[in-house]
C-alpha cells in the first residue's frame, strides 16, 4: 500500500484508509465482534495503516472494537476517533466543552488499548463552544502525549482558520466523493494554503457509487440511508445516470466503479486519503486495489467532462442533521 502524508503534519498514512463506522453503526445491524475484528486486521495484512472511529459510533463499541482488533499492530497503524456529541450520543445534540473532551480522550484511550490518540478530531464544530477553545484543550492534550494529532470534520473555513491560530490542524473529515463535490469551491483551497490534509468520508457515497444499490434496494431496520433524501427510490432512480457514465468510464479502464471513484478521489491532491467502509473482505480487497490505479491527466478531465453533464438529485442529509455541517 502506497504511503501519504496528511497536509504538512508530517503524519503518514496508506493512501486508503479504514472507515470502521459501518462495522457497528449506521449501516444497519452491527458486524459480530470477531468478524470485525477479522476484517480490521485483514486490512492492515494488505497494508492499511490508518483506521477511523469514533466515540459515537455504536455508541463507544466501535472503539472497543478497533483498540481489540489493532492492539498487536498499535506501533504500526495510525489510530483517529473523534469527540463533540453529547454522551456520544448523535441525536443528543453538540457538546464540545473543555470537561467533555478531556472525559471523552480518557475514555477513547481505555476502550482503544492504548495511551496515545493519533488523529483527535472535533466530530462537528459545536457552535456553543468557541473553536480556539477547543484547539487550546485539545492542545493540552497534545502537550500531555495522550494525543498526537487534532482534526476537524465538517468544519467551514472561517472554523479551520481559527482553530489552526491555536493548534496546527493536522487533517479535515468531510463527506467528498464523485456525488458530493462541494468541498472543492472554499474547502480545499483553504487546506492547501495552510498545509492540512483532507480525509474524505463516504468516499463511494455511502455504497452508491459501486453500484450495489439500486432502486428496488431495500435497507435495513437501523440503517441510515433510510432516512436520507438522496437515497428514496426517486432520487436513485434520477442519480442512475451518474452510475451509468460511472460504469462507462471503469469498463473502459478495466476497473470497478468503486474503483475509479476512489482513484479519482486519489488524483484530485497528494494529501488525500480517503477512508471507505466495508463489513466484506472482497469489497474490502477491491477498494485497496484502487491505490494502485494511475489516472492520468486525461482520465481526470474525461471523467470531469462526462460528469459535468449531470445533476445529482436529492440532499445529502436529512434536513435536521443538516444543521451539524459547519458553513
Amino acid at each position: 500500500m502506497k504511503k501519504r502524508t496528511l497536509g504538512k503534519s508530517g503524519l503518514e498514512v496508506s493512501a486508503l484508509g479504514f472507515g470502521c463506522m459501518g462495522l457497528s453503526f449506521g449501516l444497519g445491524p452491527a458486524t459480530d465482534t470477531q468478524d470485525a475484528i477479522a476484517l480490521i486486521r485483514a486490512a492492515v495484512e494488505r497494508g492499511v495503516t490508518f483506521f477511523d472511529t469514533a466515540e459515537s459510533y455504536g455508541p463507544f463499541v466501535n472503539e472497543e472494537v478497533v483498540g481489540e482488533a489493532l492492539a498487536p499492530y498499535r506501533n504500526d497503524v495510525v489510530i483517529a476517533t473523534k469527540f463533540g456529541f453529547k454522551d456520544g450520543l448523535v441525536m443528543s445534540g453538540l457538546d464540545s466543552r473543555p470537561e467533555r473532551i478531556r472525559l471523552v480522550a480518557d475514555a477513547s484511550l481505555q476502550r482503544l488499548k492504548t495511551d496515545y490518540i493519533d488523529l483527535f478530531y472535533q466530530h462537528r464544530v459545536d457552535p456553543n463552544v468557541p473553536i480556539e477553545e477547543v484547539a487550546g484543550v485539545v492542545k493540552e492534550l497534545i502537550d500531555a502525549g495522550k494525543v498526537k494529532h487534532f482534526g476537524l470534520s465538517e468544519a467551514g473555513v472561517e472554523s479551520i482558520r481559527r482553530a489552526h491560530a491555536v493548534q496546527r490542524v493536522t487533517a479535515l473529515q468531510s463527506e467528498y466523493s464523485l456525488w458530493w463535490r462541494e468541498p472543492e469551491s472554499e474547502i480545499l483551497p483553504v487546506l492547501e494554503e495552510l498545509g492540512i490534509g483532507f480525509v474524505p468520508f463516504s468516499p463511494l457515497g455511502k455504497g452508491f457509487l459501486t453500484g450495489a444499490i439500486g432502486t428496488d434496494t431495500t435497507f435495513a431496520s437501523g440503517d441510515f440511508r433510510s432516512i436520507v433524501p438522496r437515497f428514496t427510490p426517486e432520487a436513485r432512480a434520477a442519480n442512475q445516470t451518474l452510475l451509468d457514465t460511472l460504469g462507462q468510464l471503469a469498463a473502459a479502464k478495466g476497473v470497478t466503479s468503486a474503483q475509479i471513484a476512489l482513484a479519482w478521489l486519489l488524483g484530485q491532491k497528494p494529501w488525500i486519503a480517503p477512508i471507505p467502509g466495508t463489513t466484506k473482505l472482497h469489497r474490502l480487497e477491491e477498494n485497496l486495489a484502487a491505490a494502485n490505479i494511475e489516472l492520468s491527466s486525461t482520465d481526470l478531465s474525461d471523467i470531469e467532462s462526462a460528469l459535468s453533464k449531470i445533476t445529482v438529485e436529492g440532499a445529502r442529509y436529512p434536513a435536521q442533521m443538516q444543521q451539524l455541517v459547519n458553513r
